[in-house]
C-alpha cells in the first residue's frame, strides 16, 4: 500500500533559514578565515575593473551610447551604489558565503533561494564567458602585435553576431573560441589550489592593471581628439540605438561590470572580521572602481571615433591609434592581466554561492567537498569552470553581456528587499553597519529610500535589456530566450526531483510524519 505525503509538504518550499542559524554557520563551514580588509577590497576591484572596461565599454558606445557612455557608467554606478549600501548592511548582519542567495533564503524563504541562487550560478558562468572573449581579444591582438598570428578557427566562438538598428542578428560560424576556454579553464586550476594562493595572485594582478590603466589615461590624453566627442549624446536613430535611450540601454550593459561588490559579500565566510572587513571592501572598491571606469571611458572615446569600438578589445585598439607601438604591446599585456583577475573573482564568487547551496542540500553534496589539501570545493569548482568554459567556446559577447546585466539586476533587486524584510521583522537584530537615510513604515513593513531607490534604479536596468530580448524573439533570434528557457526547465526539475526532498533547512521544519511516508531520512537541525 503506497503511502501518500502529507498536506504540510509542499509548504517546506517556503521554508526560511533563521539569521541565528546563518550566524551560526559562519563559525562551521570548515573554510579557513584568511582575507582581511584589503584582500576584501582588492578581491572587488579585482573583478570590477576589467569587463566594463576592457571589454563592455566599446559595444556600449559603439552601438547604444555613443561618447555618452560616460553617464552609461553614472547610472549604472548610481543604481550599483544604492545597492552596494544593502549588501553591506546584509553581510556585516550574516557573514556567511552565499550571498543574495543567503539573504533570500533567510528572507523569502527556500523556493526563492533556489531560484536566485541558480540564477547566480548561471549569471557568474556567463561572466566568465564574456571575460574569457575578451582575455581571447586581446591575447589575439598582442600575439599579432608580437608576429604570430592565431586562426579565427581557434579564437572566434561559434555563434556570432551583429547588432543593427533592430536588434542583434545570430549566425553561426563553425569556429570554437577555444583561447578563451582555456583561459577559463586556467583560472579554474588556481582556484583548486586555495583561496589563500588566489588572493596573493589577485592582490598582484589588480596593482599591475591599476598602474597599467593610469598609463593609457596618462599617454591617451594626448592622442585625444575632441572632435571624437561631438554629437556628446548622438541623436537616436531608432529603438535604443543613440539618444538618451541608448544612454539607458548602455547603462544596461554596463550594469554586470559592477558585479565585482556582490563577489565580495560570497567572501565573507573566509574573512577574519566580516562585520567590518565587508562594508569596508563593498563601499571601497565600488567608490573605486567608479571613478576609474568614467576617466578611462572618457580618453577612449576622444581616442578612437565611437562607432569603431564594438569590439572584444575596444583599449588594444585605442593604443593601436596612438601610434607607439611598445606601449600598446604594454597596455595590452595589462588587459590581460586585468580581466584575468576578474575571472578569478567570477569563479569564486560561483564556486561559494554553489557551495552554499550544496551544504543546504539544494544541490548534490559534490559541490561542498572540500579538497583535503587544499580545503576548498574543488570539484564543484571544477564542473563549474567547464560550463563556462563552453559558454565561451559557443556565445558571443554582445549575448553573454545582456543576459548576465540581466540576472545581476533582478539578484540586486532581491538584495533590497532582503534588507527591507529584516528591519521589518528582525528590527532587534544587530547591524554593525546599517543603510543609511532612513524610511518609514506602512502598518509593520518598513520601507527604506536606499532599497526603494535601488530597486527603481535596478529595474531601470533590467527594462531595456527584456524588451530587447522580447523583440529579438519576435524576430526569429531566439537564442536568448531558448537559453534562459532551458536553464530555467532544468533548475526547476533539479530543485522539485532532488532539493525539494534534501534540503537541510526544510527538513529540520518538516514532521516527523514524513519519514514514515518514505520521503526523506531524519531531520538534521539546520546550521550544522
Amino acid at each position: 500500500m503506497t503511502t501518500s505525503p502529507p498536506q504540510r509538504a509542499p509548504g517546506r518550499a517556503f521554508a526560511r533559514k533563521s539569521v541565528e542559524a546563518l550566524q551560526r554557520e559562519a563559525g562551521s563551514n570548515g573554510l579557513k578565515r584568511t582575507l582581511g580588509p584589503f584582500n576584501v577590497l582588492f578581491l572587488g576591484i579585482g573583478c570590477i575593473i576589467g569587463a566594463g572596461i576592457y571589454v563592455m565599454t566599446g559595444n556600449a558606445a559603439a552601438n547604444f551610447a555613443g561618447p555618452a557612455v560616460v553617464l552609461s557608467f553614472v547610472l549604472a554606478g548610481a543604481a550599483c551604489a544604492l545597492t552596494a549600501l544593502c549588501y553591506a548592511e546584509l553581510a556585516s548582519t550574516m557573514p556567511v558565503s552565499g550571498s543574495a542567495y543567503t539573504y533570500c533564503y533567510a528572507a523569502l524563504g527556500e523556493v526563492f533561494a533556489w531560484t536566485l541562487g541558480w540564477l547566480l550560478i548561471l549569471e557568474y558562468g556567463l561572466a566568465s564567458a564574456t571575460l574569457a572573449l575578451g582575455f581571447s581579444g586581446y591575447f589575439t591582438s598582442l600575439m599579432g602585435d608580437l608576429g604570430v598570428h592565431l586562426p579565427a578557427a581557434i579564437s572566434t566562438p561559434y555563434v556570432q553576431s551583429t547588432v543593427g538598428q533592430h536588434g542583434a542578428v545570430f549566425h553561426m560560424t563553425g569556429d570554437l573560441n577555444l583561447v578563451a576556454a582555456a583561459a577559463i579553464l586556467s583560472v579554474m586550476g588556481v582556484l583548486v589550489v586555495g583561496v589563500t594562493e588566489s588572493a596573493f595572485v589577485n592582490n598582484l594582478i589588480v596593482m599591475v592593471k591599476t598602474l597599467v590603466l593610469a598609463g593609457f589615461v596618462i599617454v591617451g590624453v594626448s592622442a585625444v581628439k575632441p572632435h571624437n566627442w561631438t554629437p556628446f549624446i548622438p541623436p537616436n536613430e531608432g529603438g535604443f540605438a543613440y539618444g538618451w535611450p541608448g544612454v539607458l540601454r548602455g547603462a544596461s550593459i554596463l550594469f554586470f561590470a559592477y558585479l565585482g561588490f556582490e563577489t565580495v559579500s560570497t567572501a565573507a565566510s573566509e574573512t577574519k572580521n566580516p562585520q567590518r572587513d565587508m562594508p569596508f571592501g563593498i563601499l571601497g572598491s565600488l567608490a573605486v572602481c567608479t571613478v576609474i571606469y568614467i576617466v578611462v571611458s572618457t580618453v577612449l572615446t576622444g581616442v578612437v571615433p565611437y562607432r569603431e569600438l564594438g569590439v572584444p578589445d575596444p583599449i588594444a585598439v585605442a593604443v593601436d591609434r596612438m601610434g607607439r607601438p611598445e606601449f600598446a604591446l604594454v597596455i595590452k599585456f595589462g588587459a590581460l592581466m586585468g580581466l584575468s583577475s576578474v575571472l578569478l573573482v567570477n569563479g569564486y564568487g560561483q564556486s561559494r554561492i554553489a557551495f552554499a547551496m550544496a551544504r543546504d542540500g539544494l544541490l548534490p553534496p559534490l559541490f561542498c567537498a572540500l579538497h583535503r589539501r587544499f580545503r576548498t570545493p574543488w570539484l564543484g569548482t571544477i564542473l563549474l569552470g567547464l560550463f563556462s568554459a563552453s559558454a565561451a567556446a559557443f556565445l558571443p559577447i554582445t549575448l553573454l553581456g545582456d543576459l548576465v546585466s540581466l540576472g545581476t539586476a533582478l539578484a540586486f533587486s532581491i538584495v533590497c528587499l532582503s534588507v527591507m524584510w529584516l528591519r521589518s521583522t528582525r528590527p532587534d537584530l544587530p547591524r554593525p553597519f546599517s543603510v543609511p537615510l532612513g524610511g518609514f513604515h506602512v502598518g509593520q513593513v518598513w520601507i527604506g529610500y536606499v532599497p526603494v531607490g535601488a530597486i527603481l534604479l535596478c529595474w531601470t536596468m533590467i527594462v531595456p535589456v527584456a524588451l530587447d530580448l522580447v523583440r529579438e524573439a519576435m524576430q526569429g533570434n531566439r537564442i536568448p530566450v531558448a537559453i534562459l528557457g532551458i536553464y530555467a526547465a532544468a533548475g526547476a526539475a533539479i530543485y522539485l526531483g532532488y532539493g525539494l526532498r534534501a534540503s537541510r533547512p526544510a527538513l529540520a521544519l518538516v514532521p516527523s510524519e514524513l519519514e514514515g511516508a518514505g520521503l526523506l531520512g531524519p531531520p538534521r537541525p539546520v546550521g550544522d
